[in-house]
């Protein structure tokens, strides 16, 4: 499988600002329990999956792969019932009361996969940790405890794989203390939604 192409990034933009939608910007609704908009956070789910891109391995295939397997089954589920699925948490409460559970289970993935990019990037961002060693940190705390014998070698291969840590920022954008800013208010903003989303996962209404 051929690595799909880099964003092209203006000259003094980062590629965060390529982005059709960011975490920043996906509404929260606070009066309604930290109601997460649906629409906007599959087309930020989406968006991060490009970073993948960034980072430049085939290897990294099976992991956008599969954050994008998981948005497409929220996505049908709120396309079937667009009025009962205007935020995560009531598509959640909505579709396990048709006794079916494709989406929630998607959400559940995909949380697990935005919260294992959220600890690596914002660990690395944060330190002179390399790429490497900061997504392999991510992954025994996010996805290795669900992961079967057969899909960990998968993950592991992706993150050998992980490119220099100066060649990665400089392909986010030529000012680098921009990029590491507009890197650390976009993590900070993935990080209360995938936080928000944990908990109300966690709870007994988002069971099957």
């Amino acid at each position: 499988m051929a690595a799909a192409a880099v964003v092209q990034i203006p000259t003094g933009a980062t590629f965060l600002e390529t982005f059709k939608k960011s975490f920043v910007d996906v509404p929260i609704d606070a009066d309604k329990g930290n109601a997460i908009s649906t629409a906007e956070f599959l087309e930020a789910a989406e968006s991060l999956t490009t970073m993948f891109d960034v980072l430049g391995s085939v290897a990294f295939s099976p992991v956008k792969k599969d954050m994008l397997g998981n948005v497409e089954k929220i996505r049908k589920r709120m396309l079937a019932a667009p009025l009962e699925s205007q935020n995560l948490q009531d598509l959640v409460r909505n579709e396990l009361k048709t006794k079916s559970h494709t989406a929630t289970e998607g959400l559940l993935w995909l949380v697990r996969g935005l919260e294992f990019t959220c600890i690596a990037l914002s660990k690395n961002v944060s330190s002179a940790e390399e790429l490497a060693d900061s997504f392999r940190g991510s992954y025994s705390v996010t996805l290795k405890p669900h992961h079967s014998f057969l899909v960990k070698p998968i993950f592991s291969a992706a993150m050998s794989a992980c490119p220099y840590r100066k060649d990665f920022y400089a392909k986010l954008g030529d000012d680098e203390q921009k990029v590491q800013e507009e890197l650390r208010e976009y993590l900070a903003a993935l990080e209360k939604i995938v936080n928000i989303l944990k908990g109300f996962l966690d709870s007994k209404e988002a069971k099957w």
